[in-house]
C-alpha cells in the first residue's frame, strides 16, 4: 500500500516524538504538527487500522514494525537531504522545509545517489 505524504509525515512525527518522550500522545502530535485534534484523531485511527500504529489503553501511540520501517526511511531521507542542501549553501530553515517536500517524492535510486555523495563529502572533510 502506497501511503500518502500526509500519512508518512504522521509516522515520521511519531518517530521523532518517541525519541524525545517516553510516551507519545495525540496532543503531542497536535502540538508538533500544529494540526487540530480531530485531524490527528482521524489520521491516527486510519494508520492504526492499516497496522502502522498501536494505541495503548492509556492512549499512548507507538509505531508497529511496518510503521517504524516507513518512518525511519522518511526520517533518513529528511536528514540526508537537509544535510545535502545546507552543504550547497542553502540556509538551514529553507533546507529543512525543502527536504520535507522532496523526501516523499524522490526515487530510491536518486536518494541513494545523494546519500552516497553526502557520505563521500563528509568523509573527505574528516
Amino acid at each position: 500500500m502506497k501511503l500518502t505524504e500526509s500519512s508518512e509525515m504522521y509516522l515520521e512525527t511519531i518517530l521523532v516524538l518517541s525519541k524525545k518522550h517516553d510516551r507519545v500522545r495525540s496532543i503531542d502530535i497536535c502540538e508538533y504538527m500544529n494540526f487540530s485534534k480531530p485531524s490527528i484523531s482521524r489520521a491516527v485511527n486510519s494508520l492504526k487500522d492499516a497496522d502502522y500504529l498501536k494505541i495503548a489503553p492509556d492512549g499512548g501511540i507507538s509505531l508497529t514494525e511496518s510503521g517504524e520501517k516507513i518512518a525511519k526511511k522518511i526520517y533518513e531521507r529528511h536528514t540526508v537531504l537537509s544535510k545535502c542542501l545546507t552543504s550547497l549553501g542553502v540556509d538551514e530553515s529553507t533546507a529543512v522545509r525543502d527536504a520535507c517536500k522532496i523526501e516523499h517524492d524522490i526515487s530510491d535510486e536518486t536518494f541513494n545517489a545523494i546519500k552516497a555523495y553526502v557520505n563521500k563529502i563528509s568523509s573527505e572533510k574528516s
